[in-house]
């Protein structure tokens, strides 16, 4: 029988970035990983502290960019890579209506260290209202991460190959298989629907579709473009294009409709041709409250559920992490705002 401090289930944001809590505070791990993309391996990787609709921040951004950039240059200690892409976002404006209202806002407190006052223009793309700079934006190097923090889980004995069977584990006697364990944490994004243990959580499931493209005249390297979508270079003399956000078509093969929206925002700002070269989707669970869901169960006191990441998967699974660790190994109370808990009066 193998002995671990904790079992992992699910390979996505919250799972690694958990992993990586575990990785500095010394505690023995393994991560159960299904070999399949989750929707935060296909993800833009956008590092953004600025609602870019209606030009308004969100709870414990600038925390949540701090902790983030602390926590990759640890991580980096043990990859051997800073997965931290300095491309700042580049918001097209629709019309003079929306540089006003940018320029306002840049005076909040909230927001006077995200807006960039000082508008640019764009060459190679349509802008006639020139962009609005978002300060401290980024992007991660979505591929390499996940690459290289599966290459360091295998290294390390950490990655097992395969789905989990919920029906092979025993909560009175903490074993699974032919591993004992002092905590499992649940991190499966919209798999947690099959969870029997955490099904009824609080999640949403939002579609959200990219396209690859083979632009015919470049767009510049350091930046990430935002009208519709995001626009920004990736690998292999290709673009990514997206995402889109779709609550209703479901289904798990990919919309025409949703490739139509991309392939047409697009072309509103890139005058050239372009061709689409690969199209990807993936299921983010979001939550009503836009606030992610990490707890315990009500019984198994040792099985942990953290899910409802949505569209800032990176901020909040790297952020919430050490919220939820504390939790486990010191029982500092999660925040109110976070907690499974406080669903409690409405199931």
């Amino acid at each position: 029988m193998e002995n671990v401090d904790y079992i992992i289930v699910g390979d996505g944001y919250a799972a690694l970035f958990f992993a990586h809590q575990l990785i500095k505070n010394n505690k023995s791990f393994v991560l159960y990983s299904e070999g399949k993309k989750s929707a935060s391996q296909v993800s833009a990787g956008i590092i953004n502290p600025v609602v870019l609709k209606k030009f308004t921040t969100f709870w414990k951004a600038q925390e949540q960019i701090d902790f983030l950039k602390h926590s990759l240059k640890e991580i980096e200690t043990y990859t051997g890579k800073n997965y931290l892409i300095e491309a700042p976002i580049h918001r097209i404006f629709h019309d003079e209506n929306e540089q006003n209202l940018w320029l306002k806002k840049s005076g909040n407190e909230d927001l006077i260290n995200f807006l960039d006052k000082d508008f640019k223009h764009l060459d190679v793309v349509k802008n006639s209202f020139n962009t609005g700079e978002v300060n401290q934006s980024a992007r991660l190097d979505v591929n390499n991460f996940f690459g290289d923090f599966f290459t360091y889980f295998e290294n390390n004995s950490h990655l097992i190959k395969e789905k989990f069977d919920y029906s092979k584990l025993n909560t009175s006697e903490n074993t699974y298989k032919n591993i004992s364990f002092k905590n499992i944490l649940f991190c499966e994004g919209m798999g947690v629907k099959d969870n029997p243990y955490f099904s009824d959580i609080a999640v949403i499931p939002n579609k959200g579709h990219h396209i690859k493209v083979k632009l015919s005249t470049p767009i510049p390297e350091n930046i990430t473009i935002k009208k519709k979508h995001f626009l920004f270079p990736t690998y292999n003399g290709l673009y990514f294009y997206g995402g889109t956000y779709d609550r209703e078509q479901l289904h798990h093969h990919i919309d025409d409709s949703a490739v139509e929206q991309l392939v047409k925002g697009l072309s509103e700002f890139y005058p050239y041709d372009f061709e689409v070269e690969e199209v990807n989707f993936g299921f983010r669970p979001t939550v009503k409250d836009r606030r992610p869901i990490i707890g315990r169960h009500y019984q198994n006191k040792n099985l942990y559920v953290f899910n409802g990441l949505g569209a800032r998967g990176i901020l909040n699974g790297c952020y919430f992490s050490k919220s939820l660790y504390e939790f486990i190994e010191n029982d500092i109370p999660l925040d109110e705002e976070v907690s499974l808990d406080r669903f409690k009066e409405t199931n």
